[in-house]
């Protein structure tokens, strides 16, 4: 039985805490929280213990699972990595790029399991179109959210444009050529809407957008290839693929639309609605983390993966406030 500590007892540590205990072959031993009122609620709850000590819950762990302040990833992660432990740590994975390189080597050194909590990889109208043979050239995404005190603590970059940098950078197997992006801080000392575009070496474009004071809530991703879109809806749990193809004389489906070309050659706009499976994005990552521990397996967004997104998402942040400077002149 894999024994699981938490570190953070706040709004998404909650959710995990439940999500543990819902979690087969795995025992959910206690959490540590330096907020008494937090950590009251949550042993009233759950009836859960609370360790008073960080040193005292990782010791008596196999794997921390690590929801607390982005602040405090570094140091909490650096003590489990020390001891040994698995890791699993709530994106971003550090608060600085040099803490986040630290933490790769770290977890080299240990031969650990280590994941960064991308959830949107496990967002069911993601996976709905993992089958697909995705090139995408264009991408353009759209995550808005109504204001939230919570996550102010850093801008609105790593707090919700990194959900579709670690996305993007899944999707486009080439390395990154120019960053060029800009940003406004409008209710918080840091940027609360931002955009962000990213060319790649083989020519692809992202175009990212992320407000967190927004009058309503939006998480979409259009991506554009040859002969194909595909529109994913995050938030809705909804997919769409249209592709242009031959006409190949048989019947066509219900949501085909034949097309003849200026040259005079006939093709079909096939659109698909994929088939949407309901999972819980949450606690598949947490169990496909304790599943990789236990089988030995690879987890499916590595701490280099991690870091790969941290990195973009600072070269976001260093752009956009070259970009400030430059117009603040």
């Amino acid at each position: 039985m894999l024994k699981i500590g938490v570190f953070g007892a706040g709004h998404l540590g909650k959710i995990h805490i439940q999500q543990w205990q819902q979690i087969e072959d795995t025992q959910l031993i206690g959490f540590f929280d330096p907020d008494d009122i937090q950590a009251e609620a949550i042993v009233a709850k759950h009836n859960l213990q609370r360790f008073f000590t960080m040193d005292s819950l990782i010791e008596a762990s196999d794997a921390i699972d690590i929801v607390s302040p982005t602040t405090s990833h570094y140091e909490i992660a650096k003590k489990c990595l020390l001891c040994g432990k698995h890791v699993f740590i709530e994106k971003p994975l550090a608060y600085t790029l040099e803490e986040g390189k630290e933490l790769v080597q770290l977890v080299k050194e240990a031969n650990v399991k280590c994941q960064v909590g991308h959830v949107e990889r496990y967002n069911p109208a993601f996976i709905a179109v993992g089958e697909q043979l995705l090139q995408p050239m264009f991408i353009e995404a759209h995550r808005l959210a109504q204001f939230n005190p919570r996550g102010t603590d850093v801008s609105v970059i790593l707090d919700l444009m990194i959900h579709d940098i670690d996305i993007v950078l899944s999707l486009v197997k080439s390395p990154v050529k120019r960053i060029s992006a800009s940003g406004v801080a409008v209710l918080s000392e840091t940027a609360d809407i931002a955009n962000a575009r990213i060319e790649f070496d083989n020519g692809c474009v992202a175009n990212l957008t992320s407000s967190r004071i927004s009058l309503k809530n939006m998480r979409k991703m259009r991506l554009f290839q040859r002969d194909a879109y595909i529109g994913i809806d995050f938030l809705d749990k909804k997919t769409e693929i249209v592709r242009l193809k031959d006409n190949g004389g048989g019947p066509l489906d219900v949501m085909d639309i034949p097309l003849e070309t200026g040259n005079g050659e006939k093709k079909v706009i096939s659109v698909q609605m994929p088939e949407i499976v309901p999972i819980n994005a949450i606690r598949t990552e947490l169990s496909e983390f304790a599943t990789a521990i236990v089988k030995d397996r690879p987890v499916r967004i590595s701490v280099y993966d991690g870091y790969q997104a941290m990195d973009v998402a600072h070269q976001v942040l260093k752009k956009m406030s070259l970009h400030n400077e430059q117009h603040n002149v």
